[in-house]
């Protein structure tokens, strides 16, 4: 199973955090708008991620609920094609909660930088290093907090589905 190393925390200025990541020479690749739902399951996270327009993917993955850098393993499967996908899974599993965000996207070497604007929870900076070797990329993540201005424990602990449970942002399906 793949890993990354994360990290994820509040931003008071989207424009502030976009500008960073150009002057660390990152490349914009677009505004994604993003919907996902995440299901009930004994462990771990899974939600579908429906892109808006576009693809849509399941994603699974464990990573520990602490703050600041934290390797998350997840798995990505394309579902594109797959109508009905969210009603099954809703119904065989329950939904816990649904997160819209729109992403803007900056790529730099073994790295991705998410400018978060999530619908009732603000706006968030994420770092997801990709190197697979642990030294890289523990290294790669020290290079970036720097260069946005942040220390490890400016992260927040959990994801964006238990800021919206603990917001009390559930949607049911029927």
């Amino acid at each position: 199973m793949p890993r990354n190393l994360e990290l994820k925390c509040r931003i008071a200025s989207k424009a502030i955090a976009c500008e960073c990541a150009r002057a660390l020479g990152a490349q914009p690749h677009g505004v994604l708008v993003q919907e996902d739902t995440y299901f009930v399951v004994p462990h771990g996270r899974l939600k579908l991620r429906e892109h808006h327009p576009g693809a849509a993917e399941l994603i699974v993955y464990e990573r520990p609920n602490q703050k600041g850098d934290r390797w998350s393993n997840y798995q990505r499967i394309e579902v594109t094609g797959s109508p009905g996908l969210k009603e099954a899974l809703s119904q065989a599993l329950g939904v816990a909660c649904v997160v819209r965000k729109k992403r803007h996207l900056f790529l730099t070497s073994h790295a991705r930088i998410h400018i978060d604007e999530v619908e009732g929870l603000g706006v968030f900076l994420e770092f997801e290093v990709t190197n697979e070797d642990a030294v890289i990329a523990v290294q790669k993540m020290a290079e970036l907090r720097k260069s946005f201005g942040l220390e490890a424990e400016e992260g927040i602990e959990g994801s964006y589905s238990d800021l919206a449970l603990n917001c009390q942002l559930t949607i049911d399906y029927p």
